[in-house]
């Protein structure tokens, strides 16, 4: 009889994506899972990924467009919002969903062995369907408004990948500490509520002082909500914006690889 003997990784390793590549179907059956268990047993069902973004761009008009008038740069505020918070839910839904994957799998982790990375990418992948639910309702936006996307559209995948690259990225970290720290997972949800208001979600990143847009621009989601306003309302791509950006999400992407498999041998122990 043949043996696999399975010995736990040791110092920092790289992500094996060949293994990763023979559980494909492992990975596809639990993202299909996420998706029915978040609508399983609901009225509306995907309805919610309907209602949720586009009442959080109403509150948003309502308090921030029309109560503190707040700068929108010359574009309706629903429209200014929305193209942020189309990406935005997303990159936090990812957070909490990644963050989580693992404490709220610890019967599979602890009883057969699979890559662990499945977990937080099954998470990720099953928001995907929230995603592309709120770019429906993103183009009725634009034709009822009668905005036109310009050229710089073709640059869309690079900021989408942009955008998973920051999302995996910080979600491995957060999935691999919560194994061991249960207090991220308490913790997640205030730091996601901060957080949206670092990002230029509300406001224009314009509003930030000049001498302070280079740090402010390292933070990845700037670069993505201004590059996806600028691309749907045909101006000019601020690459000063996105390139920060993009290098702060490709660090947070390959540490993160290196560091949830440098703790992938605790999980078992502690899970």
């Amino acid at each position: 009889m043949n043996k696999t003997i399975i010995e736990p990784s040791k110092g920092w390793q790289f992500i094996d994506f060949k293994e990763l590549l023979r559980y494909k179907d492992l990975l596809y059956f639990l993202t299909i899972r996420g998706i029915k268990a978040k609508y399983a047993q609901s009225v509306l069902g995907v309805g919610w990924a309907i209602i949720q973004p586009l009442f959080t761009t109403i509150v948003f008009t309502v308090v921030f467009g029309g109560l503190a008038n707040v700068d929108s740069d010359g574009m309706p505020y629903i429209l200014f919002s929305y193209l942020a918070l189309w990406p935005w839910n997303y990159f936090s839904g990812t957070l909490s969903e990644s963050a989580n994957s693992l404490v709220a799998n610890a019967n599979m982790i602890t009883k057969v062995y699979f890559p662990r990375l499945i977990l937080p990418l099954s998470a990720i992948f099953s928001k995907l369907l929230d995603f592309i639910i709120s770019f429906v309702i993103l183009l009725v936006l634009l034709i009822y408004f009668r905005v036109s996307p310009g050229w710089t559209l073709v640059f869309l995948p690079l900021l989408l990948v942009q955008l998973m690259f920051t999302s995996l990225g910080i979600g491995m970290i957060l999935s691999a500490m919560a194994v061991q720290y249960r207090d991220v997972k308490y913790a997640l949800t205030f730091i996601v509520q901060l957080i949206l208001y670092l990002a230029p979600v509300v406001y224009s990143t314009t509003a930030v002082p000049s001498e302070w847009q280079f740090v402010y621009s390292l933070n990845p989601m700037v670069g993505v909500i201004e590059g996806i306003r600028a691309m749907f309302l045909d101006r000019p791509m601020p690459w000063e914006w996105i390139w920060p950006g993009a290098i702060v999400a490709v660090v947070f992407f390959v540490f993160g690889l290196f560091y949830f498999r440098r703790m992938e041998k605790v999980f078992a122990d502690v899970a």
